[in-house]
């Protein structure tokens, strides 16, 4: 039996790229009879360090997330700048983005990842912690997101 490549099975996220953060975000508290959650805007590239095929972007996108018992849902509207989000908004249209994973050991995982064929597409940080886009879409049919949060000081 193979070893799991990300030492987890558990989704804890699920992406999708929209137009319209506002309206769509309206829609699906309307459709679960939740409230609104308000966007945020993810951080410039000073404070994200927000890297797209490796070069330094200034790409960011305004996000909106739905908790929904064990996953999230994240709705994400991405501003014009080159991202990973722009680039298959763009290409594929509005739909799902990514299935996100909770890891640990971002650098090895990422290595791994790229061991077996499925290279990195974009990375950048956020308050107490750090994601990467991997490119397995010709094996998985999906993009994998993969969310490293920083351990709480003891």
């Amino acid at each position: 039996m193979e070893t799991n490549l990300l030492g987890t099975k558990t989704i804890t996220q699920i992406g999708i790229l929209v137009h319209d953060i506002e309206k769509t975000s309206q829609a699906y508290a309307d459709f679960f009879g939740v409230d609104k959650p308000q966007w945020i805007i993810t951080g410039p590239v000073e404070e994200a360090r927000t890297e797209y095929r490796g070069q330094r972007t200034e790409g960011r996108a305004k996000l909106a997330f739905f908790d929904m018992g064990s996953l999230q849902l994240e709705l994400i509207e991405p501003d014009q700048e080159p991202s990973v989000w722009r680039e298959c908004l763009d290409k594929d249209g509005e739909g799902v983005h990514h299935i996100a994973f909770a890891i640990e050991g971002m650098k090895e995982k990422v290595m791994v990842l790229e061991r077996s064929g499925m290279p990195l597409l974009q990375k950048g940080e956020y308050t107490g912690g750090r994601y990467a886009y991997m490119d397995t879409l010709k094996d998985l049919k999906v993009m994998i997101e993969l969310l490293e949060n920083d351990k709480p000081h003891a």
